[in-house]
């Protein structure tokens, strides 16, 4: 069975980043209420051209639906940096 990471990965991978970078956070939060309902807490750097000229809520909307299901079911909570090529 893959894992979260993996699936995420996989998917994110439509967005042809230059970089891609996902740490599983989910130990960190254990106990935390909300971890108790399932999916795991993760954190994500990644960077794609697909981000230039775009606002950071824009850029969290194509991650969210380059996700999927994934942040419905193995995806707590994620915290994001998207950053365009240019903006490193």
């Amino acid at each position: 069975m893959q894992t979260t990471v993996d699936l995420m990965r996989a998917r994110l991978a439509a967005l042809e980043p230059e970089s891609l970078e996902i740490a599983d956070e989910s130990a960190r939060h254990a106990g935390h209420e909300g971890a108790k309902g399932g999916g795991g807490h993760y954190r994500l750097s990644i960077v794609s051209a697909r981000f230039r000229g775009l606002s950071p809520v824009a850029r969290h909307r194509i991650i969210y639906q380059a996700l999927g299901e994934l942040m419905h079911q193995r995806v707590h909570a994620l915290s994001i940096t998207a950053l365009s090529p240019d903006e490193i």
